[in-house]
């Protein structure tokens, strides 16, 4: 497995996992995106997390040649120097092992080549496979938030979860 930036061959794969509407409810998105907005970000997407504030990693599978997710830093504040931390694994994907592959090789980036101190994400209650991976990986709950993010049908509450470097 590795992490690699997005490529433009990415595009069908980060048009399909973008636009599934099922997916929205545990970010911020509120409309499709064409296929030309996303392929207009592969292009002029800035890897430099001191000048985006986020950045991006395709999870690849190298043994299959083939994509299963993304992981991404966002929000990055260089004074304080944290980060929050979002992975998406497709669904066919999932339950083998990459999602916990791909956050150890971002942990260990983002703790020792960008020197982060801290990382959080925001988790749904009710993805109990995601608090789950976390908590096996060190992250520790540190608040719950109540009807943060408006779900399919309902509001939903949302754990904060930190990793601090030290």
């Amino acid at each position: 497995m590795r992490l690699r930036a997005p490529e433009p061959e990415d595009l069908e794969f980060l048009y399909r996992c973008e636009n599934d509407t099922s997916l929205w409810q545990y970010g911020n998105t509120l409309s499709p995106f064409s296929k030309y907005a996303l392929h207009q970000y592969i292009g002029q997407a800035e890897q430099n997390i001191f000048v985006s504030r986020q950045l991006r990693f395709m999870i690849e599978n190298k043994k299959e040649n083939s994509l299963v997710g993304t992981i991404d830093l966002y929000d990055f504040d260089p004074y304080h120097n944290r980060a929050g931390l979002g992975i998406l694994i497709e669904k066919s994907c999932q339950r083998r092992g990459f999602a916990t592959q791909a956050l150890n090789l971002l942990i260990e980036f983002a703790f020792d080549f960008l020197h982060i101190h801290q990382l959080y994400a925001y988790i749904p209650t009710e993805n109990t496979g995601s608090l789950a991976l976390f908590g096996k990986l060190g992250f520790a709950q540190s608040g719950l938030l109540k009807d943060w993010n408006m779900g399919l049908e309902k509001y939903n509450d949302i754990a904060v979860y930190q990793l601090i470097n030290s």
